[in-house]
């Protein structure tokens, strides 16, 4: 599915994404970019550092729309496994997470993500898998239809 950028300013607009200082700055083709600007609230328990658990939930979702963006309107998908190995300390205020889906099997879908920091440091890489379900996104007031 073609994700527009008013498609995308819809779907960044949650109280999730929002709350944690998540944005979804491109998705397609199987790719997807974020970034993350934290509060200082979410940065504990070291100050200037979010927690890792903000770190999880950036790259969940900047691969969840990797795979969405491939994915017919019907479709949507559901994180089954998602594991994270961090490897330095997540300082600053500005982290970018890119992933890109790197296998399809009929309904399951396998991506690998990176989260840099400022200086394009390495901070977190990821594996998942995810499962592709049928979805009906107008009971969610998330219709694609006319966007």
């Amino acid at each position: 599915m073609e994700i527009t950028q008013k498609i995308m300013d819809m779907l960044n607009d949650n109280p999730l994404y929002k709350t944690l200082g998540i944005r979804i700055m491109e998705a397609g083709q199987g790719k997807a970019c974020s970034r993350l600007k934290p509060d200082e609230k979410l940065c504990w328990p070291f100050p200037g550092q979010p927690h890792g658990g903000v770190l999880f939930t950036q790259m969940d979702a900047t691969m969840a729309w990797a795979v969405f963006s491939e994915l017919d309107e019907k479709y949507n998908c559901a994180t089954i496994h998602l594991g994270i190995d961090y490897t330095a300390p997540a300082k600053g205020n500005s982290f970018t997470c890119s992933a890109r889906v790197t296998h399809r099997t009929g309904r399951l879908s396998f991506v690998r993500a990176e989260i840099h920091g400022m200086n394009r440091q390495l901070l977190a890489m990821g594996q998942a898998t995810f499962r592709v379900i049928s979805a009906d996104l107008k009971m969610t007031g998330m219709s694609m239809k006319g966007r």
